[in-house]
């Protein structure tokens, strides 16, 4: 099903939400001081607030509004329609919806248990490949509707599931088994646990009791050192990165590939941890976070450059801004990565098909790989000035160190896409064709890029007076040119590191949110008509009530409630660090 602009709003709207509540930091039904030392991830939400406190938070209040009751239903609908269920049943109706969604006002647990690695614990369960997912709920008095909403979301199955009752841990327990899948689900005191593996289900259910003397995921070194992230908030969530190897995919016996050789050439165990925590900060809901780990030179930390105070492309930010976004990164790193990754990959024997590669490349572009990657800065950045927030007329920015050689790249890589180049001053104008090339019996070329190349940088965009009147904002990067940037900008960036490595930034106030609805309206109308021309029953549709949501949306709700949006990161030497909140 192809998924809309007004469908993926919607949904973050929820996850938002979802993830931007608290009720005084509740006890969560498992703490990490009670999972097993063999805990992969873990994600704890702590329920959501009442009263003042839900009131006062500007994301919270949205939600709440009545306004935008048609877009909380249409998503929570597409969120059930994206699931294989039964054509026959219908659908939940929007009373069924708004009272499901009281569900997370009580917190719980997901998380994930590695594999046990003795045979013994690894045998009891065949059924199905190993699955260390588990839930843990607090029921709380939600008893009588968290049964009403499973035993409607299992009837709306088009093939129902087998569902048994086994004895685990002396007590009646649900085996509730699916064509490719099985869940174990019982009800221990005041929770509701569930888990896709028998072995993990006896271990949670032994957590919970408190019968468990081994190791727990506190005491672990990955942990401790991403403590002080997750003290305190209203959700938290970890992830022990070098266990991700549990996930890569075995090479046939007689593949000349090994995946683990590739994981220990990028040094996956440099990178310790991903964790971070969500808190209420009044109106303000606040990520923090951080990748923990190795930063020393030669491992995968190094993408990431140490970062700058004043960024280049931040001169073209001018006070009527509505959003900017801008990143760096290490080309050259990147691509000693994945020559280290490529040579330890291939058999020995062909181990010049390194250099055989890269001077193949080398020959496509006109110079050495690492000269080629050396012509750019590194900095990208997104800015736009349009209210409606048209993908059109966005601007993308590109930092360079290269003017001529850039052109020279760019030339080769496009070849017959280019459309036109001109000078003007210190600027040469380049038009890029996306969607065909010339040829030696005409020009067929549509789906024009524009671009404008100086002496430092390269920027981009759909519409040629959308680069003229972007490049004629341009100021120079000085302390008046800070002065005029808007004062919500000025206040967010005062509260980060002076050295950034990311910078993003989105005035709500100034988008203008009829003119998106309208938009978002006309692009729904012009994939309905799309799909029907097809004439395939298979052809994407638009999602039952669409339409319906976004005609009675009142775009004022977005207007009452959103300021702004601001994040950055920085590196240093623990790591990757992130801070970002919506206002």
């Amino acid at each position: 099903m192809k998924t809309t602009r007004p469908q993926i709003f919607a949904l973050l709207i929820l996850v938002f939400t979802l993830l931007s509540c608290d009720r005084a930091w509740a006890q969560a039904p498992l703490e990490p001081a009670q999972m097993p030392a063999r805990t992969m991830f873990y994600v704890i939400w702590r329920g959501t607030p009442a009263g003042d406190t839900r009131k006062s938070n500007s994301l919270l209040a949205l939600w709440d509004d009545p306004d935008l009751a048609p877009m909380r239903a249409a998503a929570l609908q597409n969120m059930q329609s994206s699931s294989a269920k039964d054509p026959s049943q219908p659908p939940f109706s929007r009373e069924e919806i708004e009272q499901t969604s009281s569900l997370l006002e009580n917190s719980f647990v997901l998380g994930y248990l590695r594999k046990p690695e003795t045979k013994s614990a690894a045998a009891k369960s065949t059924d199905h490949p190993f699955n260390g997912m588990f839930f843990a709920y607090d029921r709380t008095g939600k008893e009588l509707l968290l049964a009403k909403t499973i035993l409607r979301f299992r009837a709306q199955e088009k093939e129902p599931p087998q569902v048994s009752t086994i004895t685990v841990a002396g007590a009646p327990a649900l085996k509730i088994a699916r064509k490719n899948d099985v869940t174990y689900w019982t009800e221990r005191g005041k929770y509701a646990v569930g888990s896709a593996d028998l072995t993990v289900f006896e271990e949670i259910l032994a957590r919970l009791d408190g019968k468990s003397s081994a190791s727990s995921l506190a005491q672990t070194a990955a942990y401790q050192e991403a403590a002080p992230l997750l003290h305190g908030g209203v959700l938290e969530f970890f992830l022990h990165v070098p266990q991700l190897r549990d996930f890569a995919p075995e090479a046939p016996p007689n593949s000349p590939f090994k995946i683990d050789p590739i994981l220990n050439a990028l040094k996956l165990e440099s990178i310790h941890s991903l964790s971070g925590h969500l808190t209420l900060e009044g109106a303000r809901a606040r990520v923090q976070g951080a990748m923990l780990g190795d930063a020393s030179p030669g491992t995968l930390f190094d993408l990431w450059t140490p970062g700058q105070q004043t960024p280049a492309s931040l001169s073209f930010v001018s006070p009527d801004v509505i959003s900017y976004s801008e990143t760096r990164f290490n080309f050259s790193a990147f691509y000693d990565l994945l020559k280290r990754a490529l040579r330890v990959a291939l058999p020995q024997q062909q181990q010049g098909g390194v250099e055989m590669m890269e001077g193949l490349a080398a020959t496509r572009i006109g110079m050495p790989v690492s000269d080629a990657l050396a012509l750019f800065s590194g900095e990208f950045a997104s800015i736009q000035n349009n209210p409606a927030m048209d993908p059109l007329k966005a601007v993308y920015y590109m930092g360079i160190r290269n003017k001529p050689d850039t052109l020279k790249l760019l030339r080769t890589i496009f070849s017959d896409q280019l459309g036109s180049e001109r000078n003007e001053g210190d600027t040469t104008f380049v038009k890029v064709s996306l969607g065909g090339g010339q040829s030696s019996t005409g020009i067929a070329q549509w789906n024009f890029y524009h671009l404008a190349v100086t002496p430092t940088f390269l920027v981009a965009t759909s519409r040629n007076e959308t680069l003229r009147e972007f490049l004629a904002r341009r100021s120079p990067a000085d302390a008046a040119a800070q002065a005029s940037l808007p004062p919500a900008f000025q206040s967010a960036r005062a509260q980060f590191p002076v050295a950034l490595s990311g910078l993003a930034f989105v005035n709500l106030q100034k988008i203008d949110y009829q003119a998106l609805k309208t938009r978002w309206i006309e692009q729904a109308r012009k994939d309905s008509t799309a799909a029907a021309r097809k004439g395939s029953a298979a052809a994407p549709q638009p999602p039952p009530g669409e339409a319906e949501w976004l005609l009675n949306l009142d775009p004022q709700v977005f207007v009452r409630h959103l300021h702004f949006l601001a994040g950055a990161s920085w590196k240093d030497s623990t790591g990757i660090h992130f801070d970002e909140w919506l206002e």
